[in-house]
């Protein structure tokens, strides 16, 4: 049941990865919960609203998107987190970014299949 669970996770974050990269806010809309709450990487908190609309103006843009790990804890047949390293360059409100970050997500399977409910992402130094 476990490696069920963590390959259909797997498989969330590939296609996380791909509407991240390409900012396919359709996507993203069906893999993020509507009460999703993310610290960003300066600490302040983001919502679902927040994310798209930064994706749909084009104030968060990615020119690399390299994932390097991801690791799985299965909580339960509903909760699982996720941690993934990954590099990343683009732009963010204007300023220019790249270096490896660290995201953790909490993924909540409900009755739109798996979304991410709660997350962070973190600068590698």
């Amino acid at each position: 049941m476990n490696s069920e669970i963590e390959a259909q996770i797997r498989e969330c974050e590939a296609r996380l990865y791909a509407a991240m990269s390409a900012s396919e806010v359709s996507e993203l809309d069906a893999l993020i919960a509507d009460d999703l709450l993310f610290a960003g990487p300066t600490g302040e908190l983001a919502t679902k609203a927040m994310d798209l609309d930064l994706h749909r103006t084009g104030g968060t843009q990615f020119h690399e998107f390299v994932p390097k790990e991801l690791e799985i804890q299965v909580w339960s047949e509903n909760f699982v987190l996720a941690s993934a390293r990954i590099f990343l360059s683009g732009i963010y409100l204007g300023n220019a970014f790249a270096g490896d970050y660290r995201y953790m997500r909490v993924w909540r399977k409900g009755k739109s299949g798996w979304q991410i409910a709660g997350g962070s992402v973190t600068a590698i130094v």
